[in-house]
């Protein structure tokens, strides 16, 4: 037989078993095995919910890594493109200026009847051939005139053409005030023609003595 308090006991349970079943929507009919059943499954689903957001940042993470790993890759190619590009195009203006300075070498010697090797030989110990070298005492240009002697000359230094042609007509004026002496030419374009005048030859500078040895070196 069956002790009345042990069957009050059983009925609270039931009770309180009926009352969450009702809060969860399960109904007062469910058995007890049904229920709890019922009860793991959406535990289970939870649980496999909170993987699934457990697994976000990894994602995150992996793609944000392969999205810096292709545009750091873009920006490689593209900075070699660019690069590349550059390279072309300097190198392309170089041979354009390279060949019109020896359009104008070549136009300024026969106009001045020079060799062209020399007139060039004295713009490389000049300048190197830079349209844009200024020295510290103010020359300018390819062949280094002085605004002065440009001025005398009649020619604006600043034009690469004009530049050119000046220097050749000046050294034209001392190849013939030194009786065709290449050597007291190129002295007297460094110097000056009073210096050469007045040693009767290459003044004793060191600056002019290397100067005229240097154009001789290429010219020959």
């Amino acid at each position: 037989m069956i002790n009345p308090v042990d069957m009050s006991s059983i009925a609270n349970v039931k009770e309180r078993i009926s009352a969450i079943q009702e809060r969860m929507g399960l109904g007062p009919n469910v058995p007890g095995m049904d229920f709890d059943r019922t009860l793991r499954k959406e535990l289970n689903k939870l649980k496999g919910t909170a993987e699934a957001v457990a697994t976000v940042p990894g994602a995150i993470r992996d793609t944000v890594a392969e999205a810096k790993k292709n545009v750091e890759a873009s920006l490689k190619n593209d900075a070699t493109t660019l690069k590349n590009t550059a390279k072309g195009i300097l190198s392309a203006h170089e041979n354009t200026a390279s060949g019109t300075l020896q359009s104008f070498m070549e136009d300024a010697a026969k106009k001045y009847n020079i060799d062209q090797r020399l007139l060039k030989a004295v713009a490389e110990v000049e300048s190197g051939l830079n349209p844009d070298a200024i020295s510290e005492a103010g020359a300018i240009g390819v062949m280094q005139l002085m605004p002065e002697t440009a001025a005398a000359l009649g020619v604006n230094p600043n034009n690469v053409a004009e530049n050119i042609e000046g220097g050749a007509k000046y050294l034209r004026q001392m190849l013939d005030t030194f009786g065709g002496d290449v050597k007291k030419a190129l002295a007297a374009y460094n110097a000056g023609p009073n210096a050469v005048r007045s040693y009767n030859g290459v003044p004793p500078y060191t600056e002019t003595q290397n100067y005229v040895n240097s154009v001789l070196d290429i010219y020959r």
